[in-house]
């Protein structure tokens, strides 16, 4: 069976600056409202015969989006960035001959390459799989799609 969660309903979503370093277009700083769509497949096991617990599924996703929300996502795993100081306060970093200078508590670091659809929808699988690892033996798969707006994402698969 398959479980799906529409986040745009469920209201699975965040909003993020990102850059992607040196594309000709998007590597400014822009954002995007993201919206993050779920979907499970398995067999219904447990009390109450579920695939997954919707509030359960949903309650991983927005802890991740939570996270994500009004921050400019920096990849800390990208070659082209070049991070120079990081104190209390503020980070600096430089990609190619742009200088930047962000408040720590407007940056969220993630170890990526990219702030991509595709490379958030990598961290979004891998974060909720962790989550539900260990209580939910029933799941066979797991799909993740974050949107950047309506029509236009990135998904992926994991089998487990």
């Amino acid at each position: 069976m398959i479980i799906v969660i529409n986040g745009i309903h469920a209201n699975l979503r965040f909003s993020a600056a990102h850059m992607i370093p040196l594309h000709e277009s998007c590597g400014v700083i822009h954002g995007h409202s993201y919206i993050v769509d779920a979907q499970f497949e398995g067999e219904r096991s447990g009390k109450h015969g579920f695939v997954v617990d919707f509030k359960k599924a949903k309650g991983i996703i927005k802890d991740i989006c939570s996270k994500l929300d009004h921050k400019v996502l920096i990849p800390c795993e990208n070659d082209v960035i070049e991070f120079k100081n990081k104190d209390e306060n503020s980070i600096e970093f430089n990609i190619d001959s742009k200088e930047y200078k962000l408040p720590l508590e407007d940056c969220c670091f993630l170890p990526l390459k990219s702030t991509s659809a595709e490379d958030l929808a990598e961290y979004f699988i891998e974060e909720t799989y962790k989550y539900l690892e260990l209580t939910d033996n029933n799941i066979s798969s797991i799909q993740i799609c974050v949107n950047e707006g309506i029509g236009q994402g990135a998904c992926i698969e994991k089998d487990i």
